[in-house]
């Protein structure tokens, strides 16, 4: 990816997650006017729940301008992987967000359950979470969009926390809408609602931060991947048995090495030739950022004989 590429795709990561930030501190601060007027526990828990979300936007900002930064002397390989870095802060922030809002729903539930009565919040509490639910969705679907976009692991993964915020407000509203039609004995839907949005925050955000650990611990492209990769070089005329794969992530790119055979006898400029010819198409597929390094073996006579299937070229 080339400079110009590169920053433009840096300006558009910013313009989306500017977006987000603005609007999370807008929410945030309406969500804790609406908590404490409208006397709901529940709205301020989500409101710290968008203040989260304010915090991992400022995060996607400040390491995506970081992993945008060219090759130099001390990372030979880029930057990528600090984005990768900042993807798992979000996973590991959305697993914590979600323990606390269980913790505090599940205190509450217990504190009803001995006797404690719950206090009635009032009608802009319910507004303000049914307000979240459409600007946090709308935000998802915007910025999972533009993540998908501009491959950018960091802006899907902040995507999903808007979601994940979306979701907490929609048991916030149950909550907060069936203690004030409800009655009082149904006021402890608000914590019951908390507590099950809390297993699937903690769900997405383990989701998020798996393949992370997976890059950061040099995990291999999956077999689709590889397998492209060996039928790429198999469709090269005069090339053979592609062997010594190695490949892995970095960040929104990958790097690729591999070694393979051509006849002894063929011209220095036809073989590098063929080498580009093979690594064109691979970048097309992977992106142009693809770091690929390519070993080429000489054989005696021509190369017509081919592995009998991928996975043993692989061996």
């Amino acid at each position: 990816m080339n400079g110009e590429t590169s920053a433009g795709r840096e300006r558009q990561i910013y313009r989306v997650t500017l977006l987000g930030s603005v609007c999370n501190l807008l929410l945030t601060v309406f969500k804790f006017l609406a908590g404490i007027v409208g006397g709901s526990a529940a709205m301020v828990a989500d409101a710290v729940h968008s203040l989260s979300d304010l915090a991992t936007d400022i995060v996607v900002i400040a390491f995506v301008h970081i992993a945008g930064k060219p090759v130099d002397k001390s990372h030979d390989y880029g930057h990528g992987k600090y984005e990768t870095l900042a993807t798992a802060i979000i996973g590991v922030a959305l697993i914590g967000v979600g323990a606390g809002i269980f913790w505090n729903g599940a205190r509450t539930i217990y504190d009803f359950a001995q006797g404690q009565p719950l206090e009635e919040p009032g009608t802009i509490a319910l507004v303000a979470a049914l307000l979240s639910i459409v600007v946090k969705e709308a935000l998802y679907q915007y910025t999972v969009l533009r993540g998908r976009q501009l491959n950018s692991q960091a802006m899907v993964a902040n995507a999903w926390h808007h979601r994940s915020d979306a979701l907490s407000s929609i048991g916030t509203a149950i909550g907060i809408g069936g203690a004030i039609f409800l009655g009082e004995r149904w006021r402890v839907l608000d914590p019951l609602a908390a507590v099950a949005v809390s297993f699937f925050i903690v769900k997405v955000g383990f989701q998020l931060l798996i393949p992370c650990i997976d890059e950061l611990l040099e995990r291999s492209l999956p077999d689709e991947e590889e397998k492209f990769i060996i039928d790429t070089i198999l469709a090269q005329p005069g090339v053979s048995d592609p062997h010594q794969l190695r490949t892995r992530r970095i960040g929104n790119y990958c790097a690729i090495e591999v070694h393979f055979r051509m006849d002894g006898h063929t011209p220095l400029e036809e073989a590098h030739a063929a080498t580009r010819a093979i690594e064109d198409r691979l970048r097309a597929k992977f992106g142009p950022a693809t770091l690929i390094n390519t070993h080429v073996e000489p054989v005696k006579g021509p190369c017509v004989s081919k592995p009998d299937s991928p996975g043993e070229a692989a061996q």
